[in-house]
């Protein structure tokens, strides 16, 4: 099991942003520009934790030495399921330096849209306060 998962899985947070590089990109399913660095990856991924509900990864794809992996799940927002997969590169040290997420259908993809924009002052405060730390 990927350690990413393990953290996600096992609700450990902080176990998850150690695992992001400094210099991550964060795509998002829901939004056209790449999210650079670790505070606003960390920000973003610590929402959607609040917004997903039933979370959890059903397929894992790619070995323990590969540096390309995809973990794919399942979660519902606002009463919509949402199917996607998170695509994970990972540097020369073994962090996350690329961090993709595809989500479909349409409706759960508007779901989550709609469920992170209503998040976003809080994740450009909890960014703006870890880039400062």
């Amino acid at each position: 099991m990927h350690p990413f998962r393990a953290a996600v899985e096992s609700g450990d947070v902080e176990a998850v942003e150690a695992l992001l590089a400094e210099d991550v990109v964060f795509t998002s399913p829901v939004a056209f520009k790449p999210y650079p660095g670790k505070a606003v990856t960390a920000a973003i991924l610590r929402a959607v934790i609040r917004v997903f509900e039933d979370f959890r990864y059903e397929r894992e794809i790619g070995g323990p030495e590969d540096r390309d992996h995809a973990l794919v799940f399942r979660a519902t927002v606002a009463g919509r399921e949402v199917q996607g997969c998170d695509f994970l590169h990972l540097n020369e040290d073994g962090l996350i330096d690329d961090f993709t997420v595809m989500v479909r259908p349409l409706s759960g993809a508007q779901a989550l849209a709609a469920a992170m924009g209503a998040q976003f002052d809080r994740i450009a405060a909890e960014a703006q306060a870890a880039g400062q730390a």
